[in-house]
Formats: structure tokens, sequence, C-alpha cells
């Protein structure tokens, strides 16, 4: 079988290795355990978190055994990677449920079974810490100094890095250190953001148990341009339908650019990469079976072929001018607020379509706005209930955006 780190390399996931030599030797000789972190500070994991479970997929594959570890304990104090400002203290309740909804996710890419691989949360071994001993044992390895020269702390620094954060490098160091004496694991992986937290547990393992394990940091989702992806107007793309619906989430991938589709198929598939390059070669009008094979591909993984294919139809649907029973997004709009009819731009903002009036009013001078199929010429224009067919109004925004109305 091919080495998994190969593979990895290949399809463009790796950036930063501790050991490159000696990571691909391990993990050609040994089945390796191997741990990622995800903090459970929202309710859903998003598509940035849907790049270290496709990693882990990848090594399961290749015989390895992933540890996804619930950050139940270190979301008490906050990440400071990547951020400039503090983030919301969150109550030890509320992070339990969120961690829940992870492991759901977690179940559909990973096998669990015969312990191939195991879910376990920081909280078990964080939350009962003695902090004198745990100062003692563990804070004497760690030089302030160099920890300050992370750049993990850099922008916080500056603004104001509170003694809290601070000790997220510790914690996350630590989890390395239990991981390793408890599960055998030898490697940590994360985003490319968590480099000087995985550079610390190695460090700490070494000192403590004068062993060597190691660390490999992932690419972020960037589009071409080194934007990073997976934002919507609504926020982060979520995995959670109930936060970003099944054709949101469709719909994204269906309108990346054409530049970035063969690097989304190469880290969000399983795809042979032969095929990867094949539908990334792809020009013209023709890179849109590309798109449509990278949305439906996607789509499935996350939210099931059902939902993928319903999906894909209401696009085909909207995108043929037959907007029937299409299964776009929708929003409710009681009949009595309607009342004897409302002004386009009242109905674009309950939809959700513009920022502000006025932006409103801009599209709609410039042709951008559409009811029902048909332009809307005067943002004045009102909308009486007689103009919901079967009480559904669809209403869309340049090209690509649409939002139903449904009265109730």
């Amino acid at each position: 079988m091919k080495n998994v780190f190969d593979v990895l390399q290949e399809r463009g996931f790796i950036e930063q290795c501790t050991h490159e030599e000696e990571i691909k030797e391990l993990l050609g000789k040994e089945s390796v355990a191997f741990y990622i972190g995800f903090d459970p500070t929202a309710d859903s994991l998003h598509i940035g978190h849907f790049i270290q479970i496709m990693v882990m997929a990848h090594l399961q594959q290749h015989g390895h055994r992933p540890i996804a570890l619930i950050g139940g304990g270190t979301t008490m104090i906050g990440d400071p990677s990547g951020r400039s400002d503090m983030r919301q203290v969150m109550t030890p309740e509320r992070i339990a449920l969120n961690g829940e909804k992870f492991k759901k996710v977690f179940e559909k890419f990973l096998t669990f079974e015969e312990d191939k691989a195991i879910m376990v949360n920081n909280a078990e071994w964080l939350l009962p810490l003695n902090y004198i001993d745990f100062l003692r044992d563990v804070g004497t390895h760690f030089s302030v100094n160099r920890m300050l020269s992370a750049d993990c702390y850099k922008s916080r620094y500056e603004k104001g890095l509170t003694f809290l954060e601070f000790n997220y490098m510790i914690l996350q160091a630590y989890d390395f250190y239990v991981l390793h004496k408890e599960h055998g694991c030898k490697m940590q992986f994360g985003g490319n953001d968590q480099w000087s937290n995985i550079i610390a547990g190695i460090e700490l393992v070494r000192r403590k148990d004068g062993e060597q394990v190691y660390g490999m940091t992932f690419s972020l989702l960037t589009t071409s341009e080194g934007i990073k992806m997976g934002k919507t107007a609504k926020g982060a793309l979520w995995l959670d339908p109930d936060k970003t619906s099944p054709y949101e989430f469709y719909q994204y991938w269906r309108n990346v650019a054409d530049a970035d589709v063969e690097k989304c198929l190469s880290l969000l598939t399983f795809l042979p990469m032969e095929e990867v390059h094949r539908l990334g070669a792809l020009e013209g009008s023709d890179i849109n079976q590309a798109k449509e094979v990278l949305a439906l591909y996607v789509t499935k993984l996350i939210h099931g072929e059902v939902a993928a294919k319903a999906s894909e139809a209401a696009a085909h649907k909207l995108f043929s001018g037959d907007q029937g029973d299409a299964d776009i997004p929708s929003v409710e709009l009681r009949k009595e607020v309607l009342g004897e009819g409302m002004d386009i731009l009242s109905l674009l903002e309950i939809a959700k379509l513009i920022p502000t009036r006025s932006e409103g009013r801009r599209l709609v001078q410039q042709g951008g706005i559409l009811a029902d199929g048909k332009k809307v010429e005067d943002f004045k224009a009102v909308f009486t209930p007689e103009d919901f067919n079967d009480g559904k109004l669809v209403l869309k925004k340049g090209k690509k955006a649409y939002k139903q109305i449904i009265l109730v």
C-alpha cells in the first residue's frame, strides 16, 4: 500500500513537518496512533474542521489509529492562535453539549469498532488538575521568553494577552503528554496555526519521557488568491444542516472559482488523483462539470446522498428557470405581517438577501433583483398575497443567491 505521507503530500495537505523523513518512515512501517484536537467553541464543526477530518480518514484507511480529541478543558481557556481578540468564555454545560454534536460528525468518517479509533475529552484530565502540582510538574519545562516569541501569541500580545490565554499552550502540550502516556500517541496534527502549540507538546514529551514524538500541520483551505475559503454571507460554512442548509452547502461548492476546483477536489474528496487532475484541467463551460462533481460529492459526504441529490435537483431547476418545488433556502412570513402588501426592500430584508435598504435600492436599479423569475423594476414595488404562488415567492439576487418566502 502507498505510504499515506505520499498520499497527503500529493493531495496538497501537508504544510510543515517536524521530522519529515522520520515521519514518513514511521507511517510506512507501523500502525501509528495520532491525534487532532477540536475545541467545541460552537455547536457545529465548519468546513475548516472538515480538512482535519479528511486527514484522519486518509490515515485510518492506511492502517493508522486516529484519536479525536474533544477540547472540553482547553475550550474553557480559549485558544489565542490566529485571534486578535479574546474568545468568549463558555459554560461547561454548553461546551459539553457542543462536544456531543462533534462526535456524531466524526462517526460518519471514522471507524471506531475494535478500537480502530477513539474519541477522548481533555476535560477528563485537565479539570481535576491541582494547580500547584501542575506548575511544579509541567510549568517548570516552559520558558516564558520562548512562549512569547510564538506566532500564536504575537497578535494577542500587542493588544493585551490575558494570563488565562497564556496557559493554553501549556495545556495543549500536556494533552500530547497524556495521550502519549495513556494511548501510545506518537503524532499530533493540526492546522498551520497550531504549529507553536504542537512544538510545545513535542518538547514536553521529550523532557518528561525522554521519547521522540512528531508533529505535522496542514494547509488552511484558501483560494488561489490566498483568501480563506468557507465564509458565506451568513458567516462560516457549517457542517450542521440547521446552520447551513444542504442546498446552501451544495451551492457554495458549485460556485467556487474555476482556479480552485482542482484544489477542492483534492482536499475534500477521495477521488483518485488522476480523476482530480482530469476534472481540474477542464476549461470554459466544461469546468462546470467538475464543479457539479465537487458539489455533489462533498454534500453527499456531509449530508448524505438523499440531501445531496435533492440539492443538485433544486440547483438544476433554478438554473433552468423552473422554480416549482425546488428545495431552496426558505424563510417564513406570517400572513398578518404581510397584510395587504409589502415593498420589495422589506421582503429582501426579511429574506436576508441584502445588508441594507440602500444596497437593495442599488440592486433593483441595476436590474439585479428578480421575483418569481421576473425582474423587479421599481424599488417601491409592493407585493400582495396574490403575488405569492401557492403561498410562495422566490426572490433572486444576482446570478446565484435565491431565497423563498413562504406565507404561514
